[in-house]
């Protein structure tokens, strides 16, 4: 079983903790490696964040100019020319000279999907050799769904809004089958905000797009550690996919080596409990399905 969604670099200014930002010394990934065999797993997928490295400036532009709140497109922009500090080419060259080495990983991608540009974004990630590319909705026009400071907008927009604005891009994006898997699908509920029913139909439709195109999605630990407390997917929205067949990842969202691989246990119960007996891994973009480990461990809720 392995983890399907590991950043190599922590978001913002670096703080002193881990290797400069961009930087990837020997030991790094290898640490990573590690913790991930301490939690019982056999190998580690890398997913950098395309909008982090300089060279996706030419493909996704500056994508929150043309929002009408100025409030969220001067947050945007202050929040990615921050983050903006890595390079795909030294993140690249780093996971493949490990993958050399023995070392048993993979080459992924976390791609931001914005409608307009992910015909470009295709094209420029072609020449690399990924092994799995992972799709997420971080952005409804300007406003950065999961990001703290932007969280205002969920009272101006209303939670029911921002729900059917957030689920109609992720809807595309599963059935754009660009990608091998959603990322953290629900991700909007992140700090908290959620509706007082589950809103079927919303899960609905982006379970039969992803159904449709033949897109998995992961079953992700990183909720539990975030104000909502609940894993993405939502154990309603997760039984949808099975239902469905959707295949399923694993993944913990890490970001630094002591939390690749965390909650392993709990992400086996849960895919469990939806009903599935499998998870997919992959090489060169192909997914072979493997048997879920038996576990007893703890259930997935708190």
């Amino acid at each position: 079983m392995g983890d399907y969604h590991v950043h190599l670099h922590n978001h913002g200014p670096y703080s002193g903790f881990g290797p400069p930002l961009g930087e990837y010394p020997r030991g790094h990934i290898e640490s990573y490696v590690e913790h991930a065999a301490s939690n019982g797993l056999t190998e580690v997928g890398f997913t950098e964040h395309l909008y982090r490295c300089v060279e996706s400036v030419p493909v996704l532009g500056h994508f929150w100019e043309n929002d009408t709140h100025d409030d969220l497109a001067a947050e945007t922009e202050e929040f990615v020319t921050v983050d903006r500090t890595l390079s795909i080419e030294s993140y690249v060259a780093a996971v493949v000279d490990a993958k050399d080495r023995g070392y048993p990983v993979k080459l992924g991608l976390e791609v931001d999907f914005f409608p307009d540009t992910i015909d470009a974004v295709l094209d420029f990630l072609k020449p690399y050799p990924w092994d799995f590319l992972i799709g997420a909705v971080h952005w409804i026009g300007a406003w950065a769904v999961d990001y703290p400071p932007s969280a205002h907008e969920f009272e101006r927009r209303g939670i029911r809004q921002a729900y059917e604005d957030y689920f109609e891009v992720e809807r595309q994006l599963a059935a754009s089958g660009t990608v091998d898997v959603l990322a953290h699908v629900d991700v909007v509920k992140v700090h908290g905000h959620v509706l007082e029913e589950p809103p079927l139909e919303l899960y609905a439709a982006t379970v039969a797009a992803a159904a449709s195109s033949g897109t998995a999605v992961e079953v992700s630990s990183a909720g539990i550690h975030k104000p909502v407390g609940e894993m993405y997917p939502a154990p309603t929205f997760l039984q949808l996919f099975g239902q469905a067949d959707v295949p399923i990842t694993l993944a913990s969202d890490a970001h630094e080596p002591s939390q690749c691989g965390r909650d392993a246990d709990v992400l086996a119960a849960a895919a469990r409990e939806a009903g599935y007996s499998q998870h997919l891994v992959f090489d060169d973009r192909i997914a072979t399905r493997q048997d879920l480990p038996n576990t007893n461990h703890r259930s997935w809720t708190h």
